[in-house]
């Protein structure tokens, strides 16, 4: 399999593992599975941090590359075309600029997205698995 973390995916994965479910628990564990985490998470990190609703074990620089290497996870690219299609979903979508993102790079890089956002997770046109199960 090949997974796109959510921020807060990547963020408990680090912080509060025991917030995450058994079977996502074990799809992280899972050498064989591919994971990425993108740039607009770290944004979203930055903005947490920033405005003292997180904060981190290190320094980020730190944190970033220690949980990249505990998660065997890479950073994807953030291309115009992902730029693109974050705002020409097909059907209905909120209007969470880092969703957004976020969807449209599982969509056009065919990853399954790893959230516990509901609003992701009931939205037909991207594969999601629930990270609480």
């Amino acid at each position: 399999m090949r997974y796109l973390l959510d921020t807060h995916v990547w963020i408990w994965s680090q912080e509060n593992p025991e917030r995450l479910g058994t079977k996502t628990r074990h799809e992280l564990a899972d050498l064989d599975a591919e994971r990425f985490v993108s740039p607009i998470s770290t944004l979203e990190i930055a903005r947490l941090v920033h405005i003292g609703l997180l904060r981190l074990k290190h320094a980020f620089a730190e944190w970033k590359n220690l949980s990249l290497a505990n998660l065997h996870a890479e950073t994807i690219g953030l291309t115009h075309e992902i730029a693109w299609d974050a705002y020409n979903l097909p059907g209905k979508f909120h209007n969470d600029p880092a969703d957004r993102v976020l969807v449209a790079t599982a969509r056009i890089e065919r990853l399954t997205l790893m959230t516990a956002d509901d609003l992701i997770l009931k939205y037909p046109h991207v594969k999601a698995l629930c990270a609480t199960t």
